[in-house]
């Protein structure tokens, strides 16, 4: 049985870059494309409270083939390019959930 696959991308910026990064991911509607991929089951921005200038992504997939089937998207180009664009650092945690 395929365990589903939780990803944590901590994206870090300054001034509110990581902030703005993610309004506009979601203003223009990567967020709900990726939402609607298929075997994506989560796909939410938070914000920690004792860290104002980074911003917690947690991605949950279906299994390794449906983030395999997203990294191969379009989609992953215009992330890298709005990362590069509010000059970002990520750090990605990678979890498999039990069975």
């Amino acid at each position: 049985m395929n365990s589903s696959i939780t990803i944590h991308i901590f994206y870090t910026g300054t001034n509110g870059s990581a902030r703005d990064f993610a309004r506009e991911m979601t203003e223009s509607g990567l967020v709900d494309r990726i939402r609607a991929e298929e075997g994506n089951l989560g796909y939410a921005y938070y914000y920690p409270a004792q860290d104002p200038e980074t911003v917690l992504l947690i991605d949950r997939w279906r299994d390794q083939g449906a983030i395999d089937a997203h990294h191969k998207s379009d989609m992953m180009d215009a992330i890298a390019q709005l990362r590069k664009k509010y000059h970002l650092k990520m750090r990605v945690e990678r979890f498999r959930d039990a069975d």
